[in-house]
């Protein structure tokens, strides 16, 4: 199965997109479901809901996940050892996502599709290539906020 997700927001071309390669990915064996938040597009050819308590069970069943570049979304399927395809939304007010995309592309964790007319090929090479395993680098914000408490420095 392939797995979209948009978060809470909308993204309403990732999901336009991803239901008009829908048939095409269903003749090739693939189901398409679509989590599509609060966008307007209402799908035609995949099945799709809006929320859901949690999206792990369905990140669990899925080969490939397409999702928007959002940090907690891309983090939590990254953890997982999940294939997945990030599409920046550029609908959003700055270009934060091809920030967190680009890097985490760059270190080979996922596939960052920076066009929607490749979505297609961005969701094969997810699905036939070897992605690095992504492990969190040991943050220090709880030392620097303990030190600065205890000892008042900054």
């Amino acid at each position: 199965m392939i797995f979209v997700t948009v978060g809470a927001g909308d993204f309403n071309a990732l999901i336009q997109a991803m239901d008009e390669l829908a048939p095409q990915l269903a003749a090739a064996g693939q189901k398409v479901l679509l989590q599509i938040g609060h966008g307007a597009y209402v799908p035609q050819h995949a099945e799709y809901f809006r929320f859901a308590p949690s999206l792990e069970p369905y990140f669990d069943q899925a080969d490939v996940i397409v999702s928007h570049g959002g940090i907690g979304v891309v983090t939590e399927v990254l953890r997982m050892g999940k294939r997945l395809v990030g599409v920046s939304n550029h609908d959003r007010y700055d270009d934060h996502q091809d920030d967190l995309l680009r890097a985490m592309a760059s270190r080979g964790h996922l596939v960052w599709c920076q066009d929607m007319h490749h979505l297609a090929d961005a969701i094969a090479q997810a699905s036939t290539t070897s992605l690095l395993p992504y492990q969190e680098e040991p943050g220090q914000i709880a030392e620097i906020i303990i030190d600065f408490v205890l000892n008042g420095r900054r």
